[in-house]
């Protein structure tokens, strides 16, 4: 069918709800509108789905998260993991309770025991719950940071990390053989929970989640010391950050916590911030005018899903609040963690840090300093998740830490995905550690870029929005990737590294290599003078990504 065809049925059809037909029957001559609503089927990409919402194929809704999910119950039931079940969480956004609920009955009317969140939770204590309860899948509803307009779909396996291949591919299929909504299964509660299909979990999880949180602290006995000085400002954003980090901060002896009121309570509409992204400066006017009320050491802010943490730090020469990127804050809690377990004797000899291909070259000077391997994997956390399962299986390796530039990272195994809840105990521990020793983050940060070189990284983004953004950013990728520029960011390109063909390009002396790494639309330039950009779509946003970074200084 065309999308004007699509449209009339969606607006016709006694299968969609009244509200839903009313919506779309408003849109009438709005064809633009109408076009983008039905061009297409909302892409059911490796991680899932993510979309505005709304009614129409190319929204999320109620039908759309249903056919998705009755593609993951086809995949479910073919692995034979239906009795094991599926874990369900979701966030704050608007529609996620609505969407967590449809997910959970489908899977119900496949037969599939599905064990759902009370309330919102944050992804990591998801990734962490499909581990404990040994379920072959786990969903969590959430867009992550991205404006209140979008919701999203994240899909998990067995192991707690996100789907990766061949598993991703192979889910993909099966959600896209679902091509009508009588293929798509559903039933009430009622009928889901007499049937013990529909269970319904919640504190005890959280108990076993902030537990094992508390067993990576490294100096209880410094945070006993030092938790009455340390003045740490915090805000949720309007998420679901709000019950844990209070919770696992108190429980480790932290007293002197203010959170930003106005921000405190859960609200989709994210009426405080136009974007409610920690990255994002703007994020953190309200933070930061009650860290000066307060004098806060270090402020500190969630997104909607806890999954990533913003920063920052007090200077104690001048007393000014300075932000810290992803790679900053990464870095600072991979050194703590590396010198502490060194200084205690507990640095196993095949330790790694596992890092993306576009966070900071920093993590190789510092793993050098500390002898343990670095691992690179691509873009998108579920990578960093798949390498503990290697690791685990292997033996080749033990996980000391993951990051990524997009402020995520993972200090233990208990989970695997990012998780701000764990970055925030882990950073405000080395914040009591280092006031102990008069310094504040942002003093630390200085002494390890005097000791292992400034390290100096950016991201630029465009938006290209619609059929014809989609189209200009595979133009833009063709052209490079057939093309290469011979400089960029003023340096001479020396090397071009092309995953999606998996093949190396060395420009100066014309040879020709393999790369290791999964397939993926990306392209990475090495640079004179230890500098390299990376150029990527976005997987979850209608964006082209450009990462540089480079070494300003060595030391």
């Amino acid at each position: 069918m065309t999308y004007q065809e699509t449209y009339q049925f969606w607006c016709e059809s006694d299968y969609f709800d009244e509200k839903t037909r009313e919506e779309l029957l408003a849109l009438r001559g709005n064809e633009a509108e109408i076009e983008d609503r039905f061009y297409r089927e909302l892409a059911f990409g490796t991680g899932g789905l993510r979309g505005i919402i709304g009614a129409g194929t190319n929204r999320m809704n109620i039908y759309t998260v249903r056919k998705a999910t009755q593609g993951l119950a086809n995949y479910i039931i073919r692995q034979g993991g239906q009795s094991r079940g599926v874990a369900i969480a979701y966030d704050s956004r608007r529609m996620s309770e609505e969407f967590s609920e449809e997910a959970a009955l489908c899977l119900n009317a496949n037969g599939i025991r599905t064990y759902r969140f009370d309330s919102l939770r944050p992804t990591p204590e998801l990734s962490f719950t499909v581990r404990e309860l040994g379920c072959i899948a786990g969903i969590v509803i959430t867009a992550s940071h991205n404006p209140a307009e979008y919701n999203g779909y994240k899909v998990y396996w067995e192991d707690g990390a996100q789907i990766t291949a061949p598993k991703d591919r192979e889910i993909i299929e099966e959600v896209y053989q679902v091509t009508g909504y009588d293929q798509v299964k559903t039933m009430s509660r009622q009928e889901a929970e007499s049937l013990g299909l529909y269970q319904v979990i919640g504190e005890e999880l959280d108990r076993r989640y902030l537990d094992e949180l508390k067993k990576l602290v490294l100096h209880p006995e410094v945070i006993r010391e030092m938790a009455d000085q340390i003045r740490i400002v915090y805000t949720p954003l309007h998420g679901t950050g709000r019950v844990p980090v209070k919770t696992i901060l108190q429980e480790l002896g932290f007293t002197r916590v203010s959170v930003v009121p106005e921000q405190e309570m859960p609200d989709g509409n994210f009426p405080t911030v136009s974007y409610p992204n920690p990255e994002d400066k703007n994020a953190f006017k309200l933070a930061l005018k009650l860290a000066e009320q307060t004098d806060a050491d270090l402020v500190l802010a969630t997104d909607p899903d806890a999954d990533r943490l913003g920063v920052y730090g007090k200077d104690s020469q001048t007393g000014e609040y300075h932000a810290f990127t992803g790679n900053m804050s990464g870095i600072l809690i991979c050194e703590y963690l590396l010198s502490q377990r060194k200084a205690m004797g507990r640095l196993p000899d095949n330790g790694a840090v596992v890092k993306t291909i576009v966070t900071t070259d920093m993590a190789d000077a510092l793993a050098a300093e500390y002898g343990v391997e670095v691992v690179e994997v691509l873009t998108g956390f579920k990578y960093i998740g798949e390498q503990i399962k290697w690791f685990e299986e292997s033996g080749a390796h033990t996980y000391l830490f993951g990051f990524e530039e997009s402020y995520g990272c993972l200090t233990g195994t208990y989970a695997r995905d990012k998780d701000a809840v764990g970055a925030v105990a882990a950073l405000c521990e080395a914040a009591a550690y280092y006031k102990k020793q008069g310094l504040t983050l942002w003093d630390q940060m200085q002494r390890l870029y005097a000791k292992y070189g400034h390290y100096e990284e950016t991201l630029n983004t465009v938006t290209l929005k619609g059929i014809d953004g989609a189209a200009q950013m595979r133009r833009q990728m063709e052209e490079m990737r057939s093309n290469p520029p011979k400089e960029m960011e003023g340096l001479k390109v020396r090397k071009v590294r092309d995953y999606l063909t998996g093949t190396t390009w060395d420009l100066e002396t014309g040879e020709r290599g393999t790369l290791t790494l999964p397939k993926s639309d990306v392209l990475y330039f090495e640079l004179e003078q230890h500098g390299w950009c990376c150029v990527r779509p976005s997987g979850t946003e209608p964006k082209i990504k450009y990462y540089t970074g480079k070494l300003q200084t060595r030391l």
